[in-house]
């Protein structure tokens, strides 16, 4: 019993080919194959289709009307198949890192400057994802700075520094006139977090003293409702230097637990550049302290 003809790339590729080029001959010479290897992989294309793709004349040749259909079908195919190849071979030669907010804070223009420095052969594309592990999830990144708890089941991850906390006040706000605030004084205050990617929880503050909250779901959000003056925010310093707006005033926080800032990527799939990442970064923030 003899086995189903499957389908391959090469009949589509060959298709499409001999009707760019316009004939057999010049396709064979595209292709790098006889002209009779054309001709076969023409015929088994369309004795696997069940359909003729092509009218063939002495001088003319055009796609019949599954000719065309199979066509357009086959030209997306191979377009994509071209494009998985394309992401597959430079996948190495780019570092895509996400961020929900704030990337590297105040040190992400020097990592980007050292890191072209030291790997000039891996391109560095920072990129902001609001969602919990920054884009890592979701396939959009090979690493990602998370301030947040982190699943180790799931993920690898390095401890790359720590940022203290601050307080995200509007601009007009009796406050601003003060060099830094103290954790207990925000309970009297009405607490603005970002439910999804924020870093501020109510458990800074024991149970029976805790601040009114509202809850936003994004950094502008959150930014907006502090320019009103009806709410605060506690944000690590990374916030303060990568988002200086009009209408808010940062504070330091006195008494408040620094923010952890870790990497995180792939347990089983790590890009190879990830170890250089944490180095460097790791650095940062070793000759910030």
């Amino acid at each position: 019993m003899n086995a189903h003809p499957q389908l391959e790339l090469r009949h589509l590729r060959c298709l499409v080919t001999i009707v760019d080029t316009g004939s057999f001959t010049d396709a064979a010479i595209e292709l790098g194959v006889s002209q009779a290897a054309v001709s076969r992989t023409l015929l088994a294309l369309e004795g696997i289709l069940g359909v003729r793709l092509l009218h063939r004349t002495s001088r003319t040749l055009t796609p019949s009307t599954a000719g065309v259909e199979v066509l357009a079908r086959a030209r997306h195919l191979l377009a994509e198949t071209d494009e998985l190849v394309r992401q597959a071979t430079t996948g190495h030669t780019r570092l895509r890192v996400g961020h929900a907010w704030s990337a590297m804070g105040r040190h992400t223009t020097e990592f980007q400057r050292r890191w072209h420095e030291r790997y000039p052969d891996v391109e560095l594309h920072l990129i902001r994802h609001n969602a919990p592990t920054a884009g890592l999830a979701e396939g959009l990144c090979d690493l990602a700075v998370l301030r947040t708890a982190i699943d180790t089941r799931r993920y690898a991850h390095a401890l790359v520094g720590h940022e203290p906390r601050c307080l995200a006040l509007a601009s007009d706000d009796p406050w601003t006139k003060r060099r830094s605030i103290r954790l207990e004084e925000i309970r009297r205050r009405t607490l603005v977090v970002d439910r999804r990617t924020g870093t501020t929880t109510l458990d800074l503050w024991p149970e029976g003293i805790r601040p009114t909250v509202e809850y936003t779901h994004d950094i502008d959000d959150w930014l907006a409702a502090i320019a009103t003056g009806r709410c605060v925010g506690i944000t690590p310093q990374a916030t303060a230097t990568q988002y200086r707006r009009d209408g808010i005033t940062y504070r330091p926080l006195r008494d408040a637990d620094p923010v952890p800032v870790q990497l995180i990527w792939r347990r089983h799939d790590p890009h190879p550049a990830t170890h250089a990442a944490v180095a460097l970064l790791s650095d940062l923030y070793r000759e910030d302290a």
